[in-house]
């Protein structure tokens, strides 16, 4: 059984999974609109792979006994910039939900629950591969520069890898 503290931060980090997830789809629509499905479908995946995320959390709340409980998810912004500049607002984010998972690693320290470390392990190091996944499309759009060209080689290498 989950204590009421972990409930509730299982909670919040299922509410900020399903806002990585909006987010990410809205970053997708801007790419669409720009015409670059690479970088287009590499949100749309990393909007699939948040809310797995949230619903592996929703799943091991029931499986501890728990509730899950959703609150609102804010509406994410419509304009985001240039490539680099929303890949550099994708490594933010994915920083804060990195020190998210992180709190609730050490809330369930706190509370000498270990099963819920052992669970929030996986989520740690997903965080780790998050983080690297972003870094490497944001070195390469630095290697480009302003050469549009460049970018389209970049979007175009995604799409391929995905």
């Amino acid at each position: 059984m989950l204590s009421d503290a972990l409930q509730n931060g299982f909670n919040e980090q299922i509410q900020k999974e399903f806002y990585s997830s909006y987010l990410y789809l809205a970053m997708a629509a801007h790419f669409e609109a720009a015409n670059l499905p690479g970088f287009a479908s590499w949100m749309k995946k990393q909007s699939d792979e948040e809310r797995g995320h949230g619903m592996k959390l929703w799943d091991y709340v029931y499986d501890r006994g728990g509730k899950v409980e959703l609150s609102a998810i804010e509406q994410p912004p419509v304009a985001f910039g240039k490539p680099l500049e929303v890949f550099e607002q994708v490594l933010a984010h994915e920083q804060k939900v990195t020190a998210s998972i992180n709190a609730l690693y050490g809330l369930a320290a706190k509370n000498a629950d270990v099963a819920a470390e052992i669970f929030l392990q996986w989520f740690v190091t997903e965080q780790v591969e998050e983080e690297k996944s972003v870094t490497d499309v944001i070195a390469q759009l630095k290697m480009s520069g302003d050469n549009g060209f460049a970018a389209l080689f970049v979007d175009k290498h995604i799409l391929g890898q995905r």
